[in-house]
């Protein structure tokens, strides 16, 4: 039981990292910088199963899968983590597909699927993504978002296009 659990906290530590996402769209990308592993709250994790295969180096949850902290959620169908030979200290990337939900606060970003990689700080949500939040809405097939950077960039790919409505405030 003990590589159980050391599971699921990495994983859920790295899946709490994407919650940068949506803030790199709005006004004030700080809003999510205080969040993620270093945070000191708790990390919540649900899904109908959680499965761990040491030979293949990954670790998934499937079925209805949430993982909350502090006011961040983030669901998707599944959520797989590929670790390192140093196990789940060494995350080499993360996948959740089926559906990807994200929020924080009245921020709010969905898409297909998502891919963070830890080492570059890449969070990559493709396929349908739309981004909303108080100040509008942008959509497009993908949002890249370099957290080491603080940039986000909606790009359209196979002759999509990307969108924006913004709201003025009064």
């Amino acid at each position: 039981m003990i590589a159980f659990s050391r599971h699921i906290l990495a994983a859920a530590m790295l899946v709490l990292a994407t919650g940068l996402a949506p803030g790199a769209m709005a006004q004030d990308t700080n809003a999510f910088g205080a969040l993620g592993a270093q945070s000191g709250e708790p990390v919540n994790v649900t899904a109908d199963s959680f499965e761990v295969n040491e030979a293949q180096r990954l670790a998934v949850f499937s079925g209805k899968a949430v993982v909350t902290q502090a006011g961040f959620r983030l669901t998707a169908p599944t959520i797989k983590v590929h670790y390192g030979p140093g196990g789940a200290s060494e995350i080499d990337s993360l996948e959740a597909t089926g559906g990807v939900r994200m929020t924080l606060r009245d921020q709010t970003a969905t898409g297909d699927s998502a891919q963070y990689d830890p080492k570059t700080r890449i969070l990559r949500l493709s396929g349908n993504v739309v981004v909303t939040g108080k100040g509008g809405t942008v959509k497009g097939p993908q949002l890249v978002v370099d957290l080491a950077k603080g940039t986000s960039r909606f790009t359209a790919t196979g002759g999509g296009r990307v969108t924006g409505v913004f709201t003025p405030s009064n």
